[in-house]
């Protein structure tokens, strides 16, 4: 059996046996087929069945190495070995080969990516530009959805929580003004955590739930247009519809107002643990990608500012 019928007899399989989508197919099946490519430039000949069960580490490794100088980034590479495992674990159960020993190779270690933040006038233009314009007369909207929008990406990016945890809210949990009462938060894995209000954040949710009909303390404080809590899908859709008409950039998401809570903070000197504490993370390993956010920005401004920056 060639390698390219021996991919393909993989590719089938991860299909009609798997269930595989045509995406994850088509994917692997470059990675395998940048691999046999390899192998053949490599090895001098197209391999077969005896060659692919005969591979070691180390031509493992070159293949590795080999895209990396071509350019593929760690998410890439280790995508491939992953594919690539797959392949190799498929011909030893399906052709009763050795098992190649690729479970000692480590993959190219993923560099998670930085938080986007926005900027905080296009942060703080999400809770009150948004009430102020509606949506255009070709999109009309009636006011207590921009009301229930402005209240919501204000608590956002005030208080630094997750979607998730702003939908769960009730009635009874709403922070109104002239109350000192701060969120009591259930964040993942059942952590608890106090968050403080800012006054805009509670003058915000008095405005929304001004307009929310019949706001018993046992109901959501944030509703759909069919009277349910409100869905994150739905958020995410009035965040897109409003960055359009505002002009804002398009990496701005519910979870990065979020983002922006905790960047803006760090620039405005607040400490590590006290960020940690307030978004809820249980590593200050998670808090600490803000810095890297952070010393980005203060290089970006350095290189703009510096007159020998160019040089």
């Amino acid at each position: 059996m060639t390698g390219e019928a021996a991919r393909q007899a993989w590719l089938d399989w991860l299909a009609q046996e798997r269930r595989a989508s045509p995406h994850t197919v088509e994917a692997y099946g470059r990675d395998v087929r940048d691999l046999l490519e390899f192998l053949t430039r490599h090895l001098g000949a197209t391999p077969d069945l005896a060659a692919l069960s005969a591979l070691r580490l180390a031509d493992l490794r070159g293949f590795l190495a080999a895209r990396a100088a071509e350019g593929a980034s760690n998410a890439t590479r280790a995508r491939q070995l992953a594919a690539i495992r797959g392949f190799l674990r498929f011909l030893s159960r399906r052709e009763g080969k050795a098992p190649v020993a690729v479970a000692g190779l480590r993959g190219p270690r993923r560099k998670p990516p930085l938080p986007r933040a926005l900027s905080p006038a296009d942060a703080r233009e999400f809770g009150t530009g948004i009430a102020a314009i509606r949506m255009t007369e070709a999109t009309p909207r009636p006011q207590w959805q921009a009301a229930r929008d402005a209240a919501l990406f204000t608590l956002l990016y005030g208080s630094g929580l997750r979607i998730s945890e702003a939908l769960g809210l009730d009635v009874r949990d709403a922070p109104l003004p002239g109350s000192e009462t701060a969120l009591r938060i259930m964040g993942k894995g059942g952590k608890a955590r106090i968050v403080p209000v800012l006054p805009v954040v509670r003058e915000a949710i008095a405005a929304w739930l001004a307009q929310r009909p019949g706001a018993e303390p046992d109901e959501p404080l944030f509703l759909g247009v069919r009277g349910e809590r409100l869905d994150a899908a739905v958020a995410q859709k009035s965040m897109r519809d409003y960055r359009r008409l505002a002009g804002i950039p398009e990496h701005a998401t519910p979870h990065a107002l979020r983002h922006s809570f905790a960047t803006h903070l760090l620039a405005g000197g607040a400490d590590l643990r006290s960020i940690q504490e307030l978004l809820g993370h249980a590593s200050l390993s998670t808090t600490q990608r803000y810095t890297a956010v952070d010393t980005e920005g203060l290089l970006a401004t350095w290189r703009m500012a510096h007159p020998r920056a160019d040089r």
